[in-house]
C-alpha cells in the first residue's frame, strides 16, 4: 500500500480547456463595478481614453476584417499546461534528494555570486541599472535575479523550494534586493513602479524603450519569468498592474503591438486569482481586433444534450404530467384522420405504395409495412409535443 501511495501522481489535463479554469464559476451577467483585490478595475481612465482616441481611426478600420480573411488561430497547449502547472504549485513536483542549500537565498543576501559570471547582487543593482545593453544581451543573470520551481536556461541556478520561498519571504534584506531587482528590470522596459503595492506607469524614457521592447521578443520570456517569481515569493498582488500596462499598451494605445498575443496567451495566465483574470480578459475583449478573433473569453455554451444554450436560462422544461397526456392522447384520437405528414415521410409512404402494387405480391405485408410507418409518423407527431 505505502508504494502505492508513493507512486501515485497528479493526473495532468489534457487540453487547453482542462487547463483553463478562469470562466469555470464565472456568470457573464455580473459585470464587475468596482476593483478587487488586485486593484485592477475595469473602467477607464481619462487619460487611456484621450490615449485610445487617437488610434480610433485604426480600430475603425480593422473592425473591417471579415472572419472569412482572418488566418484561424487556436490557443497554444504547452503554453496552458506550463501556466497551469505553476498556478497549481507542480502538483507532480518531485522533492530534490540534493541538501536544501539555498543559493537563491544565499545569493540574494550578498554572499554567493551568481555562476557562471561571478557577479554579486549588490553589483548587479548598483551598476547595472540604465546599462542597457548589458542586461539586453547578458543572458545569464534573469534566472538568478528571477528564480522559479522549475529549470531555466542557466544550469547553473538552483530551482526554487518550497522551505526556500518561505525563508526568502521572512527575509527583509533579500526582499528588499528582489524589489530593487523588479524596478530595474521595468525601467529596462521603459516602465516604473509607483508604490509598493505594485502599482506601475511609463517611465519617463518610455518611447525609446518600448520601441525596443516591440522588437525584442526574447524579453517576453524574461516578462513571464518574472511575473511567475513574482508570484512564488510573496508578491502576487505585483502582477495584475503590469499585465494591465501591457493589455493598455499593446490592445489601446499601439505602443507594443507585438506583444498582444504573448501578454493574453501567457501574462494574464500567470495571474493565480481566477476572478482577476476574468477582469483583465474583460478589459481585453472590449478592446481587441478583430473582435471575432479573441480566443480568451469563455468557451460557448452547449445547447444540445441536455447543456444549457447560449440564449438559455438553464431551466429544464417541467415533465408532462398525467393531465397532459391525457390531453395529447384525446388529440391524437381526433386527428387520426388528419396526421400531418412531413414532405420527408410523404415520400416514405408514395415509395411503400408503389412497392406493394409491384413488388409485394402479398397485400398484407404492404399493409403492415405501410401501417408502421404510418405509427411511425404519429409517434414523431406526439413527440413534437415536447420538443
Amino acid at each position: 500500500m505505502g508504494n502505492l501511495v508513493g507512486s501515485w501522481r497528479f493526473k495532468e489535463p489534457s487540453t487547453v480547456e482542462e487547463c483553463d479554469s478562469t470562466w469555470g464559476s464565472d456568470s457573464e451577467s455580473d459585470e464587475p463595478t468596482a476593483e478587487d483585490d488586485s486593484g485592477v478595475s475595469d473602467s477607464v481612465s481619462p487619460a487611456e481614453s484621450e490615449r485610445a482616441a487617437g488610434h480610433s481611426g485604426d480600430a475603425a478600420l480593422q473592425l473591417t476584417d471579415s472572419p472569412e480573411s482572418a488566418p484561424k488561430m487556436k490557443r497554444s497547449f504547452y503554453a496552458a499546461r506550463d501556466l497551469y502547472k505553476y498556478r497549481h504549485s507542480y502538483p507532480n513536483f518531485r522533492k530534490s534528494r540534493q541538501p536544501n542549500e539555498y543559493r537563491n537565498l544565499r545569493f540574494y543576501m550578498n554572499k554567493i555570486p551568481l555562476v557562471p559570471d561571478g557577479i554579486y547582487i549588490e553589483e548587479i543593482l548598483s551598476k547595472w541599472r540604465g546599462d542597457y545593453d548589458k542586461l539586453e544581451h547578458n543572458h545569464t543573470y534573469i534566472q538568478w535575479l528571477f528564480p522559479l520551481r522549475e529549470q531555466g536556461l542557466n544550469f547553473y541556478a538552483h530551482e526554487l523550494t518550497q522551505e526556500e520561498i518561505k525563508e526568502f519571504q521572512s527575509t527583509r534584506e533579500a526582499k528588499r534586493r528582489f524589489l530593487a531587482a523588479y524596478s530595474m528590470m521595468l525601467d529596462f522596459y521603459g516602465i516604473k513602479l509607483l508604490d509598493k503595492s505594485g502599482n506601475v506607469a511609463r517611465a519617463p524614457n518610455w518611447q525609446e524603450r518600448f520601441q525596443h521592447l516591440n522588437e525584442s521578443h526574447h524579453n517576453y520570456l524574461r516578462i513571464t519569468r518574472i511575473l511567475k517569481s513574482l508570484g512564488e515569493l510573496g508578491y502576487e498582488a505585483f502582477k495584475a498592474p503590469l499585465v494591465r500596462l501591457f493589455l493598455e499598451e499593446s490592445l489601446c494605445n499601439g505602443t507594443l503591438p507585438n506583444m498582444q498575443h504573448s501578454v493574453l496567451e501567457y501574462f494574464v495566465y500567470t495571474v493565480r486569482l481566477p476572478a482577476t483574470r476574468r477582469r483583465l480578459l474583460r478589459f481585453a475583449r472590449r478592446h481587441y481586433r478583430p473582435a471575432h478573433a479573441f480566443l480568451w473569453g469563455p468557451p460557448p455554451k452547449k445547447g444540445v444534450g441536455g447543456s444549457v444554450g447560449a440564449g438559455s436560462s438553464g431551466i429544464r422544461a417541467p415533465a408532462p404530467t398525467p393531465e397532459h397526456h391525457r390531453r395529447v392522447e384525446e388529440s391524437t384520437a381526433s386527428a387520426s384522420s388528419r396526421i400531418n405528414v412531413s414532405s420527408h415521410d410523404a415520400i416514405m409512404c408514395q415509395d411503400l405504395v408503389g412497392g406493394g402494387i409491384k413488388g409485394f405480391p402479398d397485400r398484407g405485408s404492404y399493409e403492415a409495412g405501410l401501417q408502421g410507418q404510418l405509427m411511425l409518423v404519429s409517434g414523431r407527431r406526439e413527440r413534437s409535443e415536447y420538443s
